[in-house]
């Protein structure tokens, strides 16, 4: 696009002074003495690269897939806090130690229904010996191998029971050679992440319900954006967007669409979007406010002018075209996407024709008490 003025005709400098006419084709003609003073500029249009591209308000989430809430299977006290919110932790790291009379008290029938399944095993052994020389009845056999299986069962029901409450298999391991009771709870990171929220105290007593941490993997990021009904179209899966920030404005974040909503929030018209963004250096937060950047359509040339050539007329919108020095013609346009500052424009223009982009309130003025009409 060429930006040029008006410069002055000579084969009009003796109508200086004179109030511009109308004519009947719709062309309005200004002295060069008027479009001095009314400072009107054109712009050559040319065809361009112009890409359209649509901009949402976002808000930053942690990645739901790489979220874990840490809690506590049994009742206790705590004792310990290891970490606090910020702390990078490592898979299988100790974040909080609890006191647990619920586990001792666990741990304590584990080792009585142990030492009864112990204890019938070796009558049933017994019993087996002497049936097989004819010692005991076959009822009392039977009675004493029932005896046994019960006895087994009530020890897998204790061991399962601290399986639950989250006793490793170590622990119960370490549980039937020592014959210790040890009643602590041990919080532990699932993951390796980053804790982002801690809802523990030391000292005070912890109910199953509780949310003690919550430990994230921050190297990536979900970006939650709404998007307008009437921009639902410009959205395909799998599709790459750009975020920006409000904390960093200069920087750019190159994301993917991994979601899209199936149905409108029924409130707002709105559709939700998810683009997942990779986080390396945890610079971007949760919580934090974006802007998601989606190039609708591919590059293409095509005839635009600025915004400001444009005016609203009575007919719909018109642009105004340099014919010749002090002669402007009133022009329809049919006008196609807008992108920032600029608008496509479909039909009524053609390339190289020069469009007022500047000034152009002295010529709507003159179209508004002339009622000129535009071409077609």
């Amino acid at each position: 696009m060429v930006w040029t003025g008006c410069e002055r005709d000579p084969a009009t400098s003796s109508t200086m002074g004179k109030p511009a006419v109308r004519t009947a084709d719709g062309i309005v003609h200004l002295t060069a003495q008027e479009i001095a003073r009314a400072g009107i500029a054109v712009l050559r249009v040319k065809k361009e690269p112009f890409t359209i591209h649509r901009e949402f308000p976002a808000t930053i989430h942690s990645n739901k897939n790489e979220l874990a809430e840490v809690t506590t299977l049994i009742r206790g006290r705590v004792v310990e806090v290891s970490v606090d919110v910020g702390k990078d932790v490592k898979k299988g790291e100790r974040l909080a130690l609890l006191n647990s009379t619920d586990l001792g008290l666990a741990e304590g029938v584990y080792l009585k229904a142990a030492a009864r399944q112990y204890e019938a095993q070796l009558a049933y052994e017994r019993a087996a010996n002497l049936h097989e020389h004819r010692a005991i009845s076959m009822a009392e056999f039977q009675r004493r191998e029932a005896e046994m299986k019960t006895a087994r069962a009530d020890a897998r029901e204790a061991a399962h029971r601290l399986e639950l409450l989250g006793v490793p298999a170590q622990e119960i391991q370490r549980l039937n050679r020592e014959q210790t009771i040890r009643s602590d709870v041990t919080l532990r990171a699932p993951f390796a992440g980053r804790v982002i929220m801690r809802n523990i105290t030391r000292g005070e007593v912890v109910e199953t319900s509780r949310h003690c941490f919550t430990v994230a993997d921050l190297s990536d990021v979900w970006v939650i954006a709404n998007v307008p009904e009437k921009d639902v179209r410009f959205i395909r899966p799998d599709q790459t967007v750009e975020v920006v920030v409000a904390a960093y404005p200069h920087a750019l974040f190159s994301g993917k669409i991994t979601h899209i909503s199936d149905v409108l929030e029924p409130a707002t018209r709105t559709m939700r979007l998810r683009v997942t963004v990779n986080n390396p250096e945890r610079i971007l937060k949760p919580e934090m406010f974006a802007l998601v950047h989606v190039y609708a359509m591919p590059t293409q040339e095509l005839l635009t002018v600025p915004l400001g050539a444009v005016q609203n007329g009575a007919a719909g919108k018109v642009v105004f075209v340099r014919k010749t020095d002090g002669q402007f013609e009133l022009r329809r346009v049919t006008l196609g996407e807008e992108q920032g500052e600029k608008i496509v424009v479909l039909d009524g223009l053609r390339e190289d024709e020069e469009v007022v982009v500047k000034g152009a309130f002295a010529l709507r003025s003159e179209v508004d008490i002339h009622k000129i009409e535009p071409t077609p």
